[in-house]
């Protein structure tokens, strides 16, 4: 009986050890050593970590990649706000962003060195992320303190990865001609061939059409499809039918052939394209009359105005009044530290800095279609650059389509589909292999 004792002790030990995922604040020996200092920074203030940043990187030379180019004008900011602390403090940095989705080969063939070479990354696509780098151990996540705070939690209770912020894709269309786009199925008609990135070079693009699969967003589909006039629903209503079994197979809900429906619909017919850039470069074009596209949305700030190109040329769609169902698709930038980060306490406080100051989010902040997941910087944010009237010039609202409307709007007037990492890796078999079908025999 002693003996059967100790055994059952022995084993509740062994699983509460490994049973503890969260790295909020706890150390134990099943955890890597950047584990450990995190657990430890997650108790500290952004100043305490920039002092132990200080400590750890003066005079090296830090490395970070990422999707977003903008890491590399974020981090001489954060040197600068190091150096208000000590003056003496210097840093050499390096950032880069590979092309093409090869930042997972090459944060994974990193991960193998006993010491990386990059102390932290900027990183989208929720379902590699979770298949590929965090699962694999090779990226480790960090909560700041005062961020979990300003969200009402703490770094132990919060579950989920740590986002910078949300960018939306949204519909656009070009309105030099006499054509309006009232009703997200009307982008899935007849004839429409909507320009948008080949979801085999952007896989975010991949993970919109898993979400729609959710019931949350399947519902909006439905919704958005009996308010269609007669005429329209009769078109689209051969091939939800159609779509029905498709969706039991693959244990959908009760509105799954509507979303399996419009993924269809769209697979077959968006015009592919090699960046969200040369797409609005179309849009915006007077030549580009009753085109459109779903496109990262802050790409209007780049417009130059000329005599055939203006903002004024294109609408976004879910800003038009009357307009029913899906306005476009959200997905995060997360932020992670290198489970072998050569220097993660600067990794750690360059974090810190990025999503709890204005100025640490002021790479992206600055232009419309990028929130903070931080609500008091988001409200910071705001009222620093004022997006909602992006589109004022001396006071007069002259590109009406640069207003940002906002986080809260977008998800809930705007009805964003929001990218979930865990929905995304749970259907990416099932739904993605049935979508893999839809592009081998795609025109």
């Amino acid at each position: 009986m002693k003996k059967f004792i100790c055994l059952l002790m022995s084993a509740l030990l062994v699983f509460s050890m490994t049973a503890c995922t969260n790295n909020g604040g706890n150390q134990d020996d099943s955890q890597s050593a950047v584990q450990k200092i995190i657990a430890e920074a997650q108790n500290m203030s952004l100043e305490e970590l920039a002092k132990k940043a200080i400590e750890e990187s003066n005079g090296k030379t830090f490395y970070g990649v990422g999707n977003s180019s903008r890491g590399k004008s974020a981090l001489p900011l954060f040197i600068e706000y190091l150096q208000s602390i000590d003056s003496s403090y210097k840093l050499d940095f390096e950032w880069q962003q590979p092309k093409n989705n090869k930042i997972f080969d090459q944060l994974t063939a990193d991960g193998l060195k006993d010491v990386g070479t990059f102390a932290m990354t900027l990183i989208q696509d929720g379902n590699q992320i979770e298949s590929k780098m965090v699962k694999t151990g090779v990226l480790d996540t960090f909560i700041p303190k005062e961020w979990a705070e300003a969200n009402g939690t703490t770094p132990a209770a919060y579950k989920g990865y740590l986002p910078l912020q949300t960018l939306n894709k949204v519909f656009m269309y070009n309105c030099t001609g006499e054509k309006t786009y009232t009703n997200c199925w009307d982008f899935v008609a007849e004839g429409e061939h909507g320009l948008y990135m080949d979801i085999d070079s952007e896989i975010v693009g991949k993970n919109f059409l898993y979400m729609l699969t959710q019931d949350k967003y399947a519902a909006m589909l439905k919704e958005a499809y009996e308010k269609l006039p007669a005429d329209k629903q009769g078109y689209f209503k051969s091939v939800i039918d159609a779509m029905d079994a498709e969706a039991k197979d693959l244990g959908l809900g009760e509105n799954g052939k509507y979303a399996l429906a419009w993924i269809k619909l769209w697979v077959e017919s968006y015009s592919a394209q090699t960046d969200d850039g040369p797409i609005c470069n179309i849009l915006v074009d007077k030549s580009a009359t009753d085109q459109f596209g779903l496109i990262v949305y802050s790409k209007l700030r780049s417009v130059k105005e000329s005599e055939s190109v203006s903002v004024n040329n294109i609408k976004v769609a879910a800003y038009q009044d009357g307009y029913e169902g899906i306005g476009g698709y959200g997905y995060c930038h997360y932020l992670f530290v290198t489970d072998n980060s050569p220097l993660p306490w600067t990794a750690c406080a360059f974090i810190a800095y990025m999503v709890e100051t204005v100025d640490g989010f002021s790479a992206w902040g600055k232009d419309m279609g990028g929130y903070s997941a931080n609500p008091k910087l988001l409200a910071e944010n705001e009222a620093k650059y004022n997006h909602s009237k992006g589109g004022y010039v001396d006071g007069v609202d002259t590109f009406p389509a640069k207003n940002d409307r906002g986080y809260d709007w977008w998800i809930n007037d705007g009805k964003l589909v929001v990218e979930d990492p865990e929905y995304c890796a749970k259907v990416a078999f099932t739904v993605g292999s049935w979508i893999e079908l839809l592009t081998k025999f795609k025109g």
